[in-house]
Parts: C-alpha cells; sequence; structure tokens
C-alpha cells in the first residue's frame, strides 16, 4: 500500500521514507492539507498529515469520498480535527501522543533568553558592525520568578531547567505534578501566578477551557517587564489584546513560536508577498517580539520519535490493531 503524506518539510522526508522502508510506500508531499488539495488524496486509503492540516468537516468529507480511511497525524495536538465528523463518516483517526518534551521545552528557554538577552539586536548590529552595548541590557534569572501554566511532561521539563537557573516556581494546572513539586513549585491561581512571575510560559493544550488563557485581563495583571513565551499553541493567546499592551510599552519580551491565525502562513514561504493579517504584520515590527515559525518540536530527536510513532500507527491500523494513539477507531470497532 502506497501512503499518502502532507505537509512534509525538506528535512522530513528521507527520515519519512526510510522510517517506511520494508513496510509501505509512501508519497511525500511539501504542500499541507487543506480544502484545495484534498482531493489529491483519492484512492489514498492511509494519509498522514501535519498539525496545520484542515481537517474540518469538509476536508473529511472529500477524504471519505475518495476513499481514505485511515488519517495518521503527525503532532500531539489534534485540535483543528473534527473527531465527531471523522467518526460519522467511519475515518480511523491517529496521533502521536507523545515525543521528547525537551524539544520544546529547551526552545521555549531559547525563546525566553533571546529576548531577555537582546540576542536578535545584538546580532544585526554586529552584522553592520556596530558593537555598542546600548539597550542590550538583560537581567539574571537565578533568584526571579517563573511562572509555568500546564506542568505536564513539557512543563515539567521546562519547569528543571527553571530549577537549574535557580528560579522561583510558580505553576497552574488541573493537577498538580509531584516530579514539579518536589523541585520546590507552588501551585497557585492563575492570577497570582500572572502578577508575580517575571518569565510567564505556556504548556497547555488547547481546549475550550484554554482558549485565550492569556486574554486581555491576563496581560494586564501581568508585570510590566515581565517575559511572555508561548509554544504551546496560537489560541492559547489574544494577540489583538498583547498587540495593544505592547504598543504601551509593556512588557521585557515576547517569545512565540505559535500564533492563533498561523494555518495558511507557517511553514510557508510568504516573503515575496504582501501579508494581509494586520496583525501578525504588526506584532513582529516590536523590537521586544521573537516570532518563529512552530518549530519548537523541530529537533532530530523529536521528528524521529513523531515518525516512528506514525509509522506504528498505520501499522496498527493495516493490522486491524488499536494502537494507544487512536482518537477515532475504526467504524466496526464503533459500532460493537
Amino acid at each position: 500500500m502506497e501512503i499518502l503524506a502532507f505537509g512534509v518539510q525538506a528535512d522530513e522526508k528521507p527520515m519519512i521514507e526510510k522510517a517506511f522502508e520494508g513496510h509501505h510506500d509512501v508519497r511525500c508531499l511539501g504542500v499541507f492539507l487543506t480544502e484545495d488539495t484534498a482531493p489529491i488524496a483519492a484512492g489514498y486509503e492511509v494519509i498522514s498529515t501535519s498539525v496545520n492540516a484542515d481537517l474540518g468537516h469538509r476536508v473529511l468529507q472529500t477524504l471519505a469520498a475518495g476513499g481514505t480511511q485511515m488519517i495518521a497525524q503527525r503532532s500531539t495536538g489534534f485540535n483543528n480535527i473534527d473527531l465527531e465528523v471523522a467518526e460519522r463518516l467511519g475515518l480511523t483517526v491517529a496521533r502521536v501522543s507523545y515525543y521528547s518534551p525537551y524539544s520544546v521545552a529547551e526552545f521555549a528557554w531559547t525563546l525566553a533568553m533571546t529576548v531577555n538577552r537582546r540576542i536578535v539586536r545584538a546580532s544585526n548590529r554586529t552584522r553592520d558592525f556596530d558593537f555598542r552595548l546600548d539597550g542590550l541590557m538583560g537581567r539574571d534569572l537565578r533568584g526571579r520568578t517563573v511562572g509555568v501554566l500546564g506542568t505536564g511532561k513539557i512543563g515539567e521539563a521546562f519547569t528543571r531547567i527553571a530549577h537549574g537557573f535557580g528560579m522561583n516556581l510558580l505553576g497552574w494546572d488541573v493537577v498538580e505534578n509531584p516530579a514539579c513539586v518536589g523541585l520546590g513549585m507552588q501551585y497557585v491561581e492563575k492570577e497570582r501566578l500572572l502578577a508575580e512571575a517575571d518569565v510567564v510560559s505556556l504548556h497547555v493544550p488547547l481546549l475550550p477551557s484554554t482558549q485565550r488563557v492569556i486574554d486581555a485581563a491576563a496581560l494586564r495583571a501581568m508585570k510590566d517587564d515581565a517575559i511572555l513565551v508561548n509554544s504551546s499553541r496560537g489560541g492559547l493567546v489574544d494577540t489583538e489584546a498583547l498587540v495593544g499592551e505592547l504598543r504601551k510599552g509593556r512588557f521585557t519580551g515576547v517569545g512565540l513560536d505559535v500564533y492563533e491565525a498561523e494555518a495558511g502562513l507557517f511553514f510557508l514561504d510568504k516573503s515575496l508577498e504582501a501579508v494581509a493579517d494586520d496583525t501578525l504584520a504588526r506584532l513582529v515590527t516590536f523590537p521586544n517580539v521573537v516570532v518563529t515559525s512552530h518549530q519548537a518540536y523541530y529537533t532530530v530527536d523529536a521528528v524521529s520519535q513523531i515518525i516512528d510513532t506514525t509509522v506504528q500507527n498505520v501499522l496498527d491500523y493495516t493490522a486491524g490493531r488499536r494502537g494507544e494513539n487512536v482518537l477515532v477507531p475504526r467504524a466496526s470497532e464503533n459500532a460493537s
């Protein structure tokens, strides 16, 4: 059987092909799954998609009509998939429930340190042989307070790094993580965390309960000189409200690896086009803001785990097994 993989980056293509070798053939496409590209999947029983794929009801209907029966998403998040429609259409859906949490946690700290120590500004200056230090002063992290919203595997890894820096640890989650408590983390209400933290980092999944968890009120509650980092999902932050606060001169820095309207932008080359997203265009102009294109997970270690798990999900499907990563089982399983 030949698998069709959408949204494959150049670095990923040889890794995916090698992982499927000896099991199934795989056709890798650089284009992302959208309403326009969904017809390409006609005749493919199994497809694989990336995190920014459009798997709403229209796309799912097109896939089902073309003969697709199984979707293997190469990500942990699945807020882009209409699971109810997939189940109704008899589509099996699987995801990657786990990969290296260190990839994202380390990148979140990379963003925090980049804005704290003004690395982008310093690099741009030295390229022009401007070696002044004016405007490049940062702050020690030791002894300061970090607030971690979401203390699962990634939040825990992020917390361990913060503990290594010698920071005071505040956490917010529905369930306390004993490992974080063991590091000295104090779990508090979100309002207190925002008011006291010098660094606020988001590691919660995007759910109805966490949609824009950092809204206008939350932003106002943060310290004027705080650092905000989001390496989870763009929908956790009200970006327009964030731009409004930045225009007031607030925050030492903001590091964003995700953006709530990133679909159709991130992972693509838009350098020769006029970007119509006014909010994003304004956001990237602030000197204390760093925006990256959803690359926190993008390490050899994490991507290898994601691909290996995706291959296993496909093998489970073709063997008639229900793996641990299944979000929507086979129609026959639902019927039983």
